[in-house]
Parts: structure tokens; C-alpha cells; sequence
């Protein structure tokens, strides 16, 4: 797939994917003859636990230490050191993640008491001019 394709299907936008390419998160699979960036479905997955880390305040050196790990972990090839290293980090980036769900939650609460807070004082002002 190429780069337009890929970035309508992980809602990124195209100089992102390229900044991805450029900083080695996930470099496409294949070049065109044409020399345009050719993206496999394996390519989307990795774009993908990307933009779910991107949010959650992960940088670009643990994104790269998980995108790592995933593959020790589907690697048969991987030796039981790396793969015990691999599922370690998984567990950090795992409990990296439920903490900040845990804290956009309680952000998420907020905005909405202060929403509900000034719709209630809207429907007041607005209500008595009426």
C-alpha cells in the first residue's frame, strides 16, 4: 500500500508516517520503481500500536523498545533471554498504559463536570432572557 493509503487507515496523517520512516519506527516494507513508499499490513499493525502509544505520553525510544519486543516475542528464532526481556518490557509498557488510562479517565471526568457546570449556568443566563 502506498503511504496515502496507509495513513487513511491508522487516521495518521502522511508527514507523521514519513517522520516515523525517518526516526526508524516503521520503515515501509518495499519501494515502488517509482521510489514511493510501499507498506504491508504487517507495517500498519506497527503504525498502529504507535498511534495507541502516542496519546499515553510514551516517547519515541520506548515506542521503538516495544515495537522491539513484540517482534523478540513472534520471533521463533529469539533466544528465552531475549524473550523473558522482551515480555518484562511489555509488562512495564502495559502498566505505563493502564496509568494514564486511569489519569485521562479522571481528566475525561473533569471536563465533563465542568461541561455539565457551565450548560447549567448557560441554560440560567440564557433561560431568564427568554
Amino acid at each position: 500500500m502506498q503511504i496515502g493509503h496507509v495513513a487513511a487507515r491508522t487516521e495518521l496523517s502522511i508527514t507523521t508516517v514519513r517522520h516515523y520512516d525517518e526516526v526508524g519506527l516503521v520503515t515501509p516494507s518495499a519501494r515502488s520503481t517509482g521510489g514511493f513508499r510501499l507498506y504491508t499490513e504487517a507495517d500498519i499493525d506497527r503504525l498502529l500500536v504507535i498511534r495507541r502509544m502516542k496519546p499515553l505520553g510514551f516517547t519515541l525510544t520506548e515506542m521503538r523498545d516495544l515495537l522491539d519486543s513484540l517482534d523478540a516475542l513472534n520471533d521463533a528464532g529469539a533466544s528465552q533471554q531475549q524473550r523473558t526481556t522482551a515480555a518484562n518490557y511489555l509488562q512495564h509498557c502495559r502498566t505505563k498504559a493502564q496509568e494514564s488510562a486511569t489519569r485521562l479517565r479522571t481528566q475525561l471526568a473533569y471536563a465533563e463536570e465542568l461541561a455539565e457546570l457551565l450548560t447549567a449556568r448557560a441554560d440560567e443566563v440564557f433561560g431568564a432572557e427568554n
